[in-house]
């Protein structure tokens, strides 16, 4: 398998942990829509990455997409439950998760901009959802050691991107201070060889 993304995409460092905790081996082909040379459109009709070519050359986009299918190609290390209501949990946090990604995304892209031409409204709004997104998050994961109590799956690989890419991107929130327990399950998250091996960086 193929893997077509870059270092600072959380949706491709999710993908990374999970085929790293899944023990697959794939090519990780570095591409970013954002480049002039780009060949991600012609491979993801969308635009998007991360993009899974499979052996057959089906691609695969949206990283849920891909996850879903790579904890199904190998039944080691399950990262989802079997469909029932833990299962939905175990996807509410990702969606969650993304949702968080997606905002301090779209605020990134938007302070990159000329001065002139950012809309500082639209900034503040996605910062109040990685805000909202967070005290949920908080609340949510009380004092149990993983999102879903006491086993470490696919709900924590999806918050661990979310948290490091706000590291990354926004450390200006030391969202550690304000939540210290998201605080702690980071800590934890990234003594992990496929957390601490896929740090995203320019």
């Amino acid at each position: 398998m193929k893997l077509i993304g870059s270092h600072t995409s959380p949706f491709v460092r999710k993908v990374r942990i999970v085929l790293a905790e899944k023990k697959i081996e794939y090519d990780f082909v570095i591409d970013s829509p954002w480049l002039e040379d780009s060949k991600v459109p012609t491979i993801n009709p969308l635009g998007k990455i991360p993009v899974l070519v499979l052996d057959d050359a089906t691609p695969l986009f949206d990283s849920r997409v891909i996850v879903e299918y790579i904890d199904n190609v190998t039944p080691n290390n399950k990262l989802f439950p079997a469909p029932n209501r833990e299962r939905t949990e175990v996807k509410r946090w990702e969606a969650l998760a993304d949702g968080i990604c997606d905002a301090a995304a779209t605020a990134y892209l938007e302070a990159k901009r000329p001065l002139a031409k950012q809309n500082s409204e639209w900034i503040q709004r996605q910062r109040d959802k990685v805000t909202r997104g967070l005290e949920f998050m908080a609340e949510q994961l009380g004092e149990t050691p993983f999102c879903m109590g006491t086993h470490f799956s696919m709900a924590d690989i999806a918050v661990g991107s979310a948290l490091g890419y706000l590291n990354f991107r926004f450390p200006d929130i030391n969202w550690q201070e304000s939540h210290a327990n998201l605080g702690r399950l980071h800590a934890k998250l990234i003594q992990r060889p496929s957390f601490a091996d896929t740090l995203p960086h320019d």
